[in-house]
């Protein structure tokens, strides 16, 4: 092989290492979306009559909700969300319906409602620990804090009390 068929060869594989990197890189700057929960159907839903419509028709006709009530007489909500994140950070919601069918006591469908990204409660915690009533300890009171604190109850410390007494 020539010097210059050596020199072509060599620049080409460094062109295609190149381009390989330069796909790669581009690909972690791609958006990813994902969906999340329950595939709603207008036509479903809206199928939905209040006064008409049970639990058992309803669940005939969406199906299984996503979670129930345990309060206002076991409403059912159905939750569907749609997240996009870039490449490692943290999914961010780009859109949500939560569809709320609420029943009566004898079961029977008394409304539906529909909310969206505003349900959303965002909870940011405060610091690294959970604050605790009661005195701070160190980490050799957490070692050492029960030495001489173990022993039968009523006697004294360290023992199972005098042996020449009855």
């Amino acid at each position: 092989m020539s010097v210059a068929a050596a020199r072509f060869t060599k620049g080409r594989l460094m062109m295609g290492a190149a381009l390989g990197l330069a796909t790669l890189a581009s690909g972690a700057c791609t958006p990813l979306r994902a969906h999340q929960g329950y595939i709603i159907d207008a036509d479903l839903v809206n199928s939905v009559q209040p006064g008409v419509d049970n639990r058992n028709s309803v669940l005939q006709t969406l199906g299984k909700p996503s979670f129930t009530s345990q309060f206002n007489q076991g409403d059912w909500y159905y939750v569907a969300r749609d997240t996009r994140n870039f490449a490692y950070n943290n999914p961010k919601v780009t859109s949500q319906i939560t569809l709320r069918v609420m029943f009566d006591q004898n079961g029977t469908v008394t409304g539906v409602s529909r909310g969206g990204v505003e349900q959303i409660a965002s909870i940011s915690p405060s610091g690294e620990k959970t604050p605790t009533l009661g005195r701070k300890r160190g980490l050799f009171d957490e070692l050492f804090g029960n030495i001489g604190t173990v022993g039968a109850i009523g006697g004294p410390p360290g023992g199972g009390g005098d042996r020449d007494q009855p």
